[in-house]
């Protein structure tokens, strides 16, 4: 009985629901998007505040600058290796499974503009433009425009500041800070409960308005992504297990509302907070979290840079064209740059391929626009590598700064401590008045935790 209460159970049943609704009822489906839409918005509104003071609180009781920053350099290796090993998968899969064969694409015939018209005119941002962009033109714009890189430069700032103020005045900030997170989780759980409908609403409208047979033609490029995708999440799943001992699929388990949510609703933005609190509560030390998760949005997009590697080959296949070793390399050499700049502009993914595809010069950017029916099916694919390869590197970066508390991660994985208990360490079976103890872990960014013996 509780299964069925649960929100896992809710989501599924609406995610089945909608794809019923869309397929049977195409046009009504198509008018449930402001449904998605609307979930969607009241999550994000909330993540800029939530990342500012996760972040604040983590440096401000750390004290120690250096530990951030070497947290904030081992996450950027990290995510240059696991995008990397994503777009060399890419272009293996499209050299193994060759799904652009056959398709004999007359390039003259695509219309030119479809791509713009797809994303507004938008441009990916130059490298000296990208880093620029992370300062933001006034502290309150960065709330604003919800971007998340400037959010987290002034949590940096003002948790520096906060670290280095007099005892009473970082005890009362503090207290404050930590206050006002439990407010925005306590939120979080509110609209939480229209997940299964912003869930209906969006897989309703994706059903109905492109439909089962575009599924059929790009057939053989969907499941060219799709083995890719499970390729790289075994790989995942072996590097996170050699390093921390973690075991993807039990994480997988543990966090599967809000996989079937980012799934439903195609946006790993709107589980980053419920995410952000699950990895705590699995061992992960709060300032690890705070830094590597949004950073990872903007710089770890796995699943994107397998699409988007695996896309390029495609295309040119499609027309015809067998791209040489060079050429390949090339396509990994822009994508390694195009890729970190995609998050928040509108229709990323396209204007990262027409860069590409204009470096390469092998083929008309205006082949690109084959892939506007394609797209919306490689979300499932993109969301859910994209979260898992975030998720894995708190845990590694975690374990590499002796801030994982893997005896808590084993247990609350395994579900041999529910996510309360995850809060409570039992240690023997009598009751004891509970004792507040440092982390064993040795690190200065490391939470205390307290000790609770039960009955």
């Amino acid at each position: 009985m509780i299964f069925f209460k649960s929100l896992f159970f809710q989501i599924i049943v609406a995610v089945v629901i909608g794809i019923g609704v869309g397929i049977a009822f195409p046009n009504f489906g198509e008018q449930l998007q402001p449904l998605g839409t609307g979930f969607i918005k009241l999550i994000k509104m909330l993540i800029a505040p939530l990342i500012f003071f996760v972040v604040v609180a983590g440096i401000a009781k750390a004290g120690d600058l250096k530990a951030v920053g070497r947290i904030g350099l081992k996450a950027i290796l990290w995510f240059e290796l696991a995008t990397t090993v994503a777009l060399m998968l890419g272009l293996v899969a499209a050299r193994v499974l060759r799904p652009g064969d056959g398709m004999n694409i007359n390039a003259s015939t695509l219309d030119p503009n479809a791509v713009a018209a797809k994303t507004g005119g938008a441009e990916l941002p130059h490298t000296v433009d990208f880093i620029l962009n992370i300062i933001p033109t006034s502290a309150v714009d960065a709330f604003a425009q919800n971007a998340l890189l400037q959010v987290l430069l002034l949590a940096c700032l003002f948790g520096t500041a906060l670290a280095a103020s007099e005892s009473k005045l970082k005890d009362n900030v503090l207290t404050l800070v930590d206050q006002i997170m439990e407010l925005i989780f306590k939120v979080v759980g509110y609209i939480m409960k229209l997940a299964p409908l912003g869930a209906f609403g969006a897989i309703a409208y994706t059903v109905g308005a492109y439909g089962a047979a575009t599924l059929a033609s790009y057939g053989m490029l969907i499941i060219a992504c799709y083995l890719s995708a499970i390729l790289f999440l075994v790989c995942l799943g072996l590097a996170a297990w050699w390093i921390t001992g973690m075991n993807l699929l039990q994480f997988i388990k543990y966090t599967r509302s809000e996989i079937m949510l980012a799934i439903g609703t195609a946006s790993s933005e709107v589980v980053m907070p419920r995410m952000m609190e699950k990895l705590n509560k699995a061992g992960c030390d709060k300032a690890v979290v705070g830094l590597v998760v949004p950073t990872g949005y903007s710089f770890n997009l796995d699943g994107a840079s397998i699409y988007l590697s695996l896309a390029t080959v495609f295309l040119a296949q499609a027309v015809g064209i067998d791209l040489s070793l060079g050429q390949e390399i090339t396509i990994l050499a822009v994508l390694m740059l195009s890729s970190k700049g995609m998050a928040g502009v509108p229709g990323s993914a396209f204007l990262a391929l027409s860069a590409t595809a204009a470096a390469l010069n092998a083929f008309p950017v205006a082949v690109v626009a084959l892939l506007l029916g394609a797209d919306r099916f490689m979300d499932t694919m993109r969301v859910f590598t994209n979260l898992m390869g975030n998720c894995v590197a708190a845990f590694v970066v975690a374990k590499w700064e002796g801030m994982l508390d893997t005896k808590k991660m084993r247990a609350v994985l395994s579900g041999e401590w529910t996510e309360e208990e995850s809060e409570q360490i039992a240690t023997t079976k009598h009751t004891k008045s509970p004792e507040t103890i440092p982390s064993p872990l040795g690190h200065p960014l490391a939470q205390s935790y307290t000790v609770y013996d039960k009955t």
